[in-house]
């Protein structure tokens, strides 16, 4: 199999499983979601330090904690993540699927006005237009839900800002997700001790609810492998469009299968978000294609 196949099976592998994640959490009930999340954080963990010793990498990514600079913002990534996590895990366990995939729709806007804003870049006349309709898009959701969608923000501001702090950081998936599990170990584990000594702790009630919140954890990272597979070997271009996949498979679970409320209103917000997200897509390939030809000439 060539490189770029290879690439892309990784690629639509990783995208695909995060997509379903909406039928995995739903089975961990009647779990809450800091229970799970902590479960989640700790199997995570384990799950990681397995590999890195396997891979003979677990010296060298405690080493990481060493440096104060790099640590604080492992420290912040950390406390991103599990914000992320648990915002999204409640809003799948509790009928909010769409406007969970609504912020992973919009996340790439973020983090072009993250860039806009922190990173002093300057946005291409497609990307304003874009950014234009999906705040349009925003604003009608807004009118339609009575308030902003806030599950939809808090996930694409925090996961934005997780992915900004991660790009400055550049370590390697499995390690930073290591060192952010292993950051926030204390106090999870300390919650899962406190529930199972008040026997309000879902662990242990049954093999099949155990052995799905023990597997939280390999569920977390695999994804995260494909992904880290795919991104070397496919151009950006490919991974930026692949990355929708995701909330598009998170949507027609919210819709067709957890039959989630969908007014004639809110179809029009999504459909100018994805009017959006086409014009974004453009961009994306049309830059991709000047630099391809620059690097050839």
């Amino acid at each position: 199999m060539s490189k770029n196949k290879l690439g892309l099976v990784f690629g639509f592998s990783a995208y695909g499983l995060w997509g379903l994640f909406p039928l995995y959490w739903p089975l961990l009930e009647p779990a809450k979601a800091l229970e799970i999340v902590s479960h989640r954080a700790v199997w995570t963990l384990v799950f990681c330090v397995i590999i890195l010793a396997l891979t003979k990498a677990l010296k060298s990514t405690v080493t990481t904690l060493k440096r104060p600079q790099v640590a604080l913002k492992l420290f912040a990534a950390s406390f991103l993540i599990s914000v992320n996590w648990l915002v999204y895990i409640w809003a799948t366990n509790n009928g909010h699927v769409v406007e969970a995939s609504l912020g992973y729709y919009i996340n790439p806007l973020i983090i072009i006005a993250f860039g806009v804003l922190l990173l002093k870049e300057k946005m291409r006349v497609l990307q304003w237009v874009a950014v234009g309709i999906a705040s349009l898009g925003v604003l009608i959701l807004t009118i339609d839900y009575g308030r902003l969608p806030w599950v939809a923000l808090a996930l694409a501001i925090s996961w934005g800002s997780y992915g900004l702090i991660k790009k400055q950081l550049g370590l390697g998936a499995l390690e930073g997700l290591a060192i952010e599990t292993g950051i926030s170990f204390i106090p999870y584990a300390g919650y899962l001790l406190y529930l199972g000594n008040q026997g309000n702790g879902q662990f242990g009630n049954s093999p099949g609810l155990t052995i799905l919140l023990i597997s939280a954890g390999a569920v977390t990272a695999v994804p995260l492998l494909l992904f880290n597979g795919s991104t070397t070997r496919l151009p950006l271009s490919t991974i930026g469009l692949l990355q929708y996949i995701t909330p598009t498979l998170q949507f027609s679970i919210g819709v067709w299968v957890r039959h989630e409320d969908m007014p004639a209103a809110r179809w029009a917000g999504f459909l100018i978000i994805w009017v959006a997200l086409i014009t974004l897509g453009t961009d994306l390939v049309r830059s991709s294609r000047t630099v391809d030809n620059s690097i050839t000439q």
